[in-house]
């Protein structure tokens, strides 16, 4: 497993049931439309997984695997976010995913073949038994600055079919640097630099005069 992987003991209560509003849900960063999936019985189906918070326990709406247990979920972000932690709700029983692979910033999903080639940002081992929402907490380092994910879920316990009911992130939005240094910007004539930079150009002006 990779150094990057999680244990279930490891998360003890930071991966529990989620309980009330959280305002670092991230649910509205989610670009929902272009939500999608591999190994999907219905491909349409990898958008349900993104649910407003107050509907992140409902059960009528989920993707099952399709050929095998194996399932990828690509989520991307209309901006760049910084991920704290995933919740999840899954399948139970033979259903229940137990392990948890997430891949971040590919422009496109990465796909089964990419899986096995490419590193992931983390490897998780899931909680099973779980009927409610469970939070697992990443090393934020590591998703500082987040544009899409692509999940990749398998190993369920009965090998055949992976059930995802909610997919959900919390953290924050991260503004642009370009953003960020438009609103620093100083006029030069306003600027404690400006003082030093006439000065320069005086001298520099003097020593052209004097030149032959």
């Amino acid at each position: 497993m990779s150094s990057n992987s999680t244990d279930p003991s490891s998360l003890n209560s930071a991966a529990s049931d989620v309980v009330g509003l959280d305002n670092n849900n991230l649910f509205n960063c989610i670009d929902r439309d272009n939500v999608h999936g591999l190994n999907l019985m219905v491909p349409e189906d990898a958008k349900e997984l993104i649910k407003p918070w107050d509907q992140r326990e409902q059960t009528d709406k989920f993707a099952d695997s399709g050929v095998d247990d194996q399932i990828i979920i690509h989520v991307p972000f209309t901006q760049n976010v910084r991920i704290k932690s995933i919740l999840l709700k899954l399948g139970r029983g033979e259903a229940a995913p137990r392990h948890l692979r997430v891949y971040a910033n590919h422009p496109t999903i990465v796909d089964f073949a990419d899986a096995e080639t490419f590193k992931p940002q983390i490897d998780i081992s899931l909680l099973e038994g779980e009927s409610h929402v469970v939070e697992y907490p990443v090393r934020v380092a590591a998703f500082a600055s987040i544009n899409s994910l692509s999940l990749f879920f398998s190993e369920s316990a009965g090998e055949e079919t992976s059930r995802v009911y909610y997919i959900g992130f919390k953290g924050d939005v991260r503004e642009l640097r370009k953003e960020r240094d438009s609103h620093m910007d100083v006029p030069a004539a306003n600027s404690a630099s400006s003082t030093l930079f006439d000065r320069l150009a005086e001298k520099a002006g003097g020593q052209q005069t004097t030149a032959r």
